[in-house]
């Protein structure tokens, strides 16, 4: 029976957390550990993992950080050292689907079948919710407006559209996570250009949690117009998240360099030096490439801002 270890990363999470580990307890799926990293909480936090360690031994280990690593660190450096065929990653404060265990293993081994032996990810939609799960939004991806198809190293390399919470990779994309530069924008993301590299990413179009938002969340829903008032109000601080994209590209290149074909090798460097050429230069570099976002006015703002 496979293997299943899932590394949830919590800092200052006791309002929600119980709720949460509950909702992974009730998941019908089995051979599943829950190895939880605390990262120097100042809260209720400790107490309430060591209750739940104490009370499911062999399934539940508690993790304490005695200085604060974040959460790219915490989740990245949480895959280490652990056993397992499979990884997820679990938020402190969502609520995870009876069948979500299930689905994601489903998936993930439908992709392998195809991909023998090479680092497979799979990712899910999300049920947005407020606070009190009160729905919001039933598809975070149709919210977000994400083009969930577009998952080739040019696109991912220029957009993330991996939700953390709902990913479920193979102990082949575990042994490529080696290295955590500075650079890395998020976790997931970061999980997404391993897998497209490398390997093979797949989309579950169907809710697989209740993802709740709130004001402690260190990453968000928003609708699509949101987002668009945002970037557009915004303009210097879109241009420098896109260069920190671009030094994203820079380190994974350093990382992995190599394992990449020299196909795969130009691409990145292509997309890591866009900073670093004129005005029509880099346009026409993401045109040719094909460096894009989802959908006609996201790529509008990205010509507009780089």
């Amino acid at each position: 029976m496979k293997q299943i270890c899932i590394i949830m990363a919590v800092y200052n999470g006791e309002h929600y957390l119980a709720e949460q580990i509950d909702s992974i307890l009730k998941n019908n799926a089995q051979n599943v550990t829950l190895h939880i990293f605390n990262d120097h909480s100042q809260d209720q936090s400790q107490h309430i993992i060591e209750e739940y360690v104490q009370s499911y031994p062999g399934r539940i280990f508690g993790h304490y950080h005695h200085d604060n690593h974040g959460v790219i660190r915490n989740f990245l450096e949480g895959t280490q050292g652990m056993d397992a065929d499979y990884y997820m990653f679990c938020d402190q404060d969502d609520v995870w689907l009876p069948h979500k265990i299930e689905h994601s293993l489903q998936a993930i081994e439908k992709l392998e079948a195809d991909t023998a032996d090479k680092p497979c990810v799979i990712f899910g939609d999300a049920q947005t919710v407020d606070q009190n799960l009160r729905e919001i939004a039933p598809s975070f991806q149709r919210q977000s407006g994400y083009h969930t198809d577009a998952l080739d190293p040019a696109h991912i390399l220029m957009e993330n559209k991996l939700i953390g919470c709902t990913i479920m990779f193979n102990r082949s994309l575990q042994q490529l996570l080696t290295d955590f530069p500075a650079e890395i924008r998020m976790h997931d993301w970061w999980i997404a250009l391993i897998g497209s590299f490398f390997g093979k990413i797949a989309y579950l179009d169907e809710p697989l949690l209740l993802y709740r938002q709130h004001g402690g969340n260190v990453v968000g829903g928003t609708s699509f117009t949101a987002y668009l008032r945002n970037r557009m109000s915004h303009l210097s601080k879109q241009r420098n998240a896109l260069y920190q994209t671009c030094a994203q590209a820079r380190a994974f290149l350093q990382t992995y360099r190599d394992k990449l074909s020299p196909e795969q090798t130009s691409l990145l460097h292509n997309f890591a030096t866009l900073p670093e050429i004129n005005w029509f230069a880099r346009r026409y570099r993401i045109l040719h490439y094909r460096f894009l976002k989802s959908g006609v006015l996201r790529n509008l703002g990205v010509l507009l801002v780089i």
